[in-house]
């Protein structure tokens, strides 16, 4: 688990991935160090979406954020409701999230609306992400048991 890596590509200029150590290592204006301050009932410390976005500069023509679970789940969501909000939880008590809790890395939405009822729901909040994608449009979402694209 340690290897772990998110990958971060599509509509970016600079495409890349991100290892626990080198999230651990952003700038702590990048980091949430107790999610559970931002999101009741949570753990483990977190990168903000923005942070990582950053350091791949995203093309001024991405519209979507499409997060790919390792078990093929994903979501997509438009950017501008999540650059700012999300969060990727990477670690807990100084160790790599296990995947009992939806490690290695788990995206968070901070005050999600319930499933079905928004475009940016809580069956956004994704488990074992792998890859995060950037897209000119909605991109594929297999929320709802369906390929939507």
């Amino acid at each position: 688990m340690s290897d772990a890596a998110i990958v971060i590509e599509g509509a970016v200029c600079k495409p890349g991935s991100f290892t626990r150590q080198e999230l651990m290592v952003l700038p702590v204006e990048g980091r949430i160090a107790d999610v559970g301050e931002v999101v009741p009932h949570r753990q483990g410390e977190a990168v903000r979406l923005g942070w990582l976005l950053d350091e791949s500069r995203p093309d001024d023509s991405a519209t979507h954020v499409t997060l790919h679970s390792a078990d093929g789940f994903s979501a997509s969501i438009p950017l501008d409701e999540v650059r700012d909000t999300g969060l990727i939880i990477f670690q807990l008590d100084g160790q790599p999230l296990p995947e009992s809790a939806g490690g290695p890395f788990r995206f968070l939405i901070p005050a999600a609306a319930a499933c079905r009822t928004a475009e940016v729901d809580a069956c956004a909040n994704v488990k074992a992400l792998v890859r995060i994608e950037l897209t000119v449009g909605k991109g594929v979402d297999t929320r709802y048991g369906k390929i939507d694209e």
